[in-house]
């Protein structure tokens, strides 16, 4: 297992490939960690809403864990372990673990009667006595669950083995700031959301990107700029980039699998059922898309920005 305290950077979250015949394409999966890991992330993720951990059986899961954590080589692996039930989250976390995985990223799930102590309850349970370090997931879109600034907090201030925080409620600018001003001890906070607010997000202090766009080293760019201070410099890179990251960031994962098909990562763009794939029209919509954005660039190879 590769240590891990805490998480910052550009952490991609992977698709998971599918044949196909909708079969798990573990040949794909491998080639996908390996050419992230090549990039120099800080860490990669599977098992999130991306990767359609909600249609993969336990085997699968498994299966899933262990193929990134071999082709990840010494670039941590974060798994997604989200489960309505809080037991069921701590037996997906022990699995990670004993497949290698550094880190579980966590959300919670709506109640019928929303309640901040319950979310807090989840966590402090799950986080007891946790088999690896925790990052707090906060995507309402997603779960349905809203967890206000001073819950989150709480969390990070009670719950010890949290080890960062994947800010996905909108408005995110004004909660990072107010997140990053309230920590109770140094803890990366990290946008998500495709990276649609990206700019804004960094010049709110967010320490890095945990999403699924399809070209992190624009995200790596994007971020080494902020952290120069080069923001002319990092607002061109988001402004030249944010209507393919608009153009991804649309309802499902179809889209940024074709995207990975095309840079030679994923041998088929497969979205496994009831999951929908390209609406009509949407490969024309993206080839004029790539070739505005990324005239004559080869799509299998780094980006050199």
């Amino acid at each position: 297992m590769k240590t891990l305290t805490a998480l910052a950077g550009v952490v991609p979250i992977l698709a998971t490939p599918f044949r196909s015949d909708e079969s798990i394409d573990l040949p794909s999966l491998d080639r996908l960690v390996r050419f992230m890991a090549a990039l120099g992330v800080d860490g990669v993720t599977v098992l999130g809403v991306l990767g359609e951990a909600n249609r993969l059986t336990d085997r699968e899961r498994e299966s899933v864990v262990r193929t990134a954590v071999a082709a990840a080589g010494a670039v941590p692996v974060v798994v997604g372990a989200s489960h309505p039930g809080t037991a069921a989250t701590g037996e997906l976390m022990a699995m990670a673990r004993d497949c290698g995985a550094s880190a579980a990223m966590v959300a919670p799930s709506a109640e019928p009667v929303p309640s901040d102590e319950r979310v807090f309850g989840y966590f402090e349970r799950v986080g007891r006595d946790a088999p690896l370090p925790l990052v707090v997931q906060d995507h309402p879109a997603s779960t349905q669950a809203h967890m206000p600034v001073p819950l989150l907090l709480r969390i990070v201030a009670e719950v010890p083995s949290v080890a960062g925080i994947k800010e996905e409620a909108v408005p995110t600018p004004p909660r990072l700031r107010a997140l990053k001003a309230g920590l109770p001890r140094p803890l990366p906070v990290l946008t998500g959301l495709g990276a649609l607010y990206g700019l804004f997000d960094l010049e709110a202090g967010s320490d890095g990107f945990n999403t699924g766009f399809a070209f992190p080293e624009v995200l790596m760019a994007l971020l080494r700029a902020a952290r120069a201070g080069q923001w002319a410099r990092a607002r061109e890179i988001y402004t030249r980039f944010l209507p393919l990251i608009v153009f991804e960031q649309q309802p499902g994962v179809a889209v940024r699998k074709e995207i990975l098909r095309r840079r030679g990562l994923l041998a088929d763009a497969a979205v496994r059922h009831p999951g929908a794939g390209l609406p009509p029209g949407a490969a024309e919509q993206l080839d004029r898309l790539l070739a505005a954005t990324l005239p004559g660039a080869d799509l299998t190879q780094p980006l050199v920005l």
